[in-house]
């Protein structure tokens, strides 16, 4: 995955909802929760814009979900406050909340029509027919789904169980919208369709939503912020550009997309120069914490960031030779996994057009010269 990736969702303006002015609509605060031994999530703060688009993003078992299930009320902390829109709602049940849950499974009664499941919750609140009536049929049309309004689960599709799924949501004008993988049921192409036309309905209303994802694409393409989590904890948080541009850590790193990673020390007091045993030349890098001589660091170089040739290039660092081991093609990109003079592998994408500009393709066993930019390296704080 390269940062190409577009969003759905505007960033919001500078005091506007969900802007950088904006305050904590949602709060996380310092919040634990322990099943038996295991410590699921481990002093959780976090906090939420007014009409954001926000991506819990982990691989399973990292805590997102059960965070989703806290703020429902689906499970109580075991220390720790969750407050919305001012009031704490950590000791309230789910149904005195101003929240909804999509859930994974959508969740829909198969024996109600699309009109029946859509109205369910307005029903049990004791709304009057005439407000049910018309609040179903807006939020039908919404999400495109007003003409199958007398339809069957079983007659719709994935797409669409999803859309109706997401219309019972938003009836009820939540405060607060938790998407529980909302995607995974789906094919890679709906998928990709459905992340663009969900984003554009959440975008439209202006709920403040809650993503849980293990999809990197997912998030990097619907949210306005995402937070890294791993072992219960936070590990990176901030727009998408910024997570996979600037990464703070080796987890968040590999995690959001790919990337190529080298330890060692740097060269000397306030040096730019990063001395690695893979790398026959130096790298010179960014040195954000003037760390003095000697100071062990680790650099992550993405794929993509890096230029492949035929021949040496004329500079005196940042650069690194290699043998063509394996090459996969991507169909807009291909993959060359170069094996470096020390026995290092390091995966460069190179793009169909910059493959199609070369005099020959490299092919498998052809020596090849690797460069890139200063500024396209970054060190990892952590």
């Amino acid at each position: 995955m390269t940062n190409e990736a577009s969003r759905v969702r505007k960033p919001p303006a500078a005091g506007q909802p969900g802007g950088p002015g904006a305050s904590g609509f949602v709060q996380i605060i310092d919040v634990v929760k322990r099943f038996g031994d295991a410590l699921a999530l481990d002093h959780v703060n976090l906090s939420i814009r007014k009409g954001e688009l926000f991506a819990l993003l982990g691989s399973s078992g990292c805590g997102k979900s059960t965070l989703l299930r806290l703020m429902a009320g689906l499970a109580r902390p075991d220390a720790g406050r969750i407050v919305l829109d001012g009031e704490d709602i950590t000791h309230l049940p789910p149904y005195r909340r101003p929240v909804n849950m999509m859930f994974q499974s959508y969740a829909l009664f198969p024996h109600m029509t699309v009109e029946a499941n859509a109205s369910y919750g307005l029903k049990r609140e004791g709304a009057t027919r005439d407000e049910i009536r018309e609040r179903v049929a807006a939020a039908l049309d919404l999400v495109q789904m007003g003409r199958y309004a007398q339809r069957k689960p079983h007659q719709l599709s994935g797409g669409q169980q999803q859309r109706v799924a997401l219309a019972r949501s938003l009836v009820k004008r939540p405060k607060l919208l938790l998407l529980d993988e909302p995607m995974s049921a789906l094919d890679k192409k709906i998928r990709q369709q459905t992340q663009f036309e969900l984003g554009n309905i959440l975008y439209s209303v202006g709920v403040t939503c809650v993503l849980v994802t293990h999809d990197q694409e997912e998030a990097m393409t619907m949210a306005d912020r995402l937070a890294v989590m791993s072992e219960g904890q936070i590990v990176q948080m901030g727009t998408p550009d910024e997570v996979y541009e600037a990464p703070t850590s080796r987890f968040a790193a590999e995690f959001i997309g790919s990337t190529n990673l080298f330890r060692g020390v740097l060269a000397g007091d306030e040096s730019r120069l990063f001395r690695c045993a893979d790398l026959e030349v130096p790298l010179e890098v960014p040195n954000p914490m003037n760390a003095r001589g000697g100071f062990e660091v680790e650099i992550s170089l993405r794929p993509e960031r890096v230029t492949l040739e035929a021949r040496a290039p004329l500079q005196d660092s940042n650069w690194a030779a290699g043998v063509v081991e394996q090459l996969a093609y991507m169909g807009s990109y291909t993959i060359f996994y170069v094996r470096l003079q020390s026995g290092r592998l390091m995966a460069v994408d190179v793009s169909r057009m910059a493959v199609r500009a070369m005099e020959r393709a490299p092919d498998y066993g052809d020596t090849v010269y690797l460069s890139w930019d200063a500024d396209c390296l970054v060190v990892l704080t952590r």
